[in-house]
């Protein structure tokens, strides 16, 4: 942190804005996972400022009370303009400020803010759209890059760069909004290429919404309108049977000379009932997913994952945190599935248990994670 970023005596500790909700279809992800970070980040070290954005871009200052942010009777929470001020940020060459909005009042200054934590999942938040408009104002934020955020969010150049890196994916097809608009039986072909069965998703999306898995070409048109109302632009995958599903996550920088941190190898045993590990194994009927954290595998596998995580995280220029995705199919060979560049982040979530697993408890991996980013600067680096 330069001299001129240090807490100022009037304000002894950071002040750490806590941005979440957004305009994606994980905007109740992003509010739970928020809650999570507001119970642990330590008071004593940091100000908290919670900015919630609603489902409509607005930015407003949410009350400090991480137990509105949980799921409740099976409600998912939301950010609502009628439950806060508006806020809008303000930037300068070296850091930013918290101002807050009213019709009848004067526009009234909450402060300056030290650094950014933005637990915004999907598009509009995690595709490097946020972390430009936080470069352009001068203030440091916790995670990946505008170019990292954007790479990492599209699975198509995600997987263009990993091939580039020689590091091996599931193989694809992207069906752009154009190619389906005026022919979809050449799409038709290029899917059927693939073989069968397949998983239609949104190309920039999260939280397995809007995914369908394809077992005959009868049912690829439906899938691939249900995933083009969560993005035009429509990823399909080929299916990678009897796989294992195996996660890990990495702590870093760009520093030169840092390595990053990888933990310890996790696994995801999805019950045979359900066709894959979708949004409701992951957020609402928890025994229809087990999470195995360390994975049970061989050390020399273990150590082979871990090595192509970081890898994967280098490959897009990552910093701060991600959670890399991989299957092993039964043959033993390993393809990577996806990087993440702000995973699920509540304490039950697989990053924060694989770091737990591997000696870092969740309060000290947000510290960390703040840490990493007032220690870095903004702008090209």
């Amino acid at each position: 942190m330069n001299d001129t970023d240090q807490p100022t005596e009037a304000n002894p500790r950071p002040r750490v804005a806590v941005v979440f909700g957004g305009r994606s279809s994980e905007h109740a992800v992003s509010c739970i996972t928020a809650g999570s970070v507001m119970r642990a980040i330590d008071r004593s070290k940091y100000d908290v400022v919670p900015v919630g954005i609603t489902l409509d871009g607005e930015w407003v200052l949410e009350a400090d009370e991480p137990a509105l942010l949980a799921v409740t009777d099976g409600r998912m929470p939301s950010v609502s303009a009628a439950d806060g001020q508006a806020v809008v940020l303000l930037g300068s060459s070296s850091r930013g400020s918290l101002v807050t909005l009213s019709a009848s009042e004067v526009p009234h200054t909450l402060g300056e803010v030290d650094v950014v934590f933005p637990l915004l999942h999907g598009p509009f938040g995690e595709d490097g759209t946020l972390q430009g408009l936080l470069e352009m104002a001068g203030i440091r934020y916790v995670g990946a890059g505008v170019l990292s955020s954007a790479v990492s969010m599209d699975k198509h150049y995600m997987k263009m760069i990993f091939q580039a890196h020689g590091l091996p994916v599931v193989p694809y097809a992207v069906l752009s909004p154009s190619e389906w608009a005026h022919d979809r039986s050449a799409c038709a072909e290029t899917v059927a290429s693939l073989g069968y069965p397949v998983f239609v998703k949104p190309c920039r999306g999260g939280s397995s919404i809007g995914i369908t898995k394809v077992s005959r070409p009868e049912g690829l048109e439906a899938a691939v309108e249900l995933a083009r109302t969560y993005d035009p632009k429509v990823l399909v995958e080929a299916a990678v049977e009897s796989a294992r599903e195996l996660e890990c996550g990495v702590l870093g920088s760009l520093t030169p000379g840092a390595l990053p941190e990888v933990s310890v190898v996790a696994e995801i045993v999805v019950d045979p009932s359900r066709e894959f590990y979708d949004f409701d194994a992951k957020y609402v009927s928890e025994e229809d997913a087990k999470l195995i954290v360390p994975a049970v595998m061989e050390e020399g596998d273990a150590v082979a994952v871990r090595r192509m995580a970081a890898q994967a995280f280098a490959a897009v220029s990552c910093e701060g945190l991600a959670r890399v995705d991989f299957f092993v199919q039964p043959d033993g060979r390993l393809l990577l599935n996806e990087i993440n560049t702000m995973p699920g982040f509540t304490p039950m979530s697989m990053f924060p248990r694989v770091w737990a697993a591997s000696g870092v408890e969740y309060p000290e991996l947000v510290d960390r994670l703040v840490q990493l980013a007032l220690q870095r600067p903004t702008g090209l680096r």
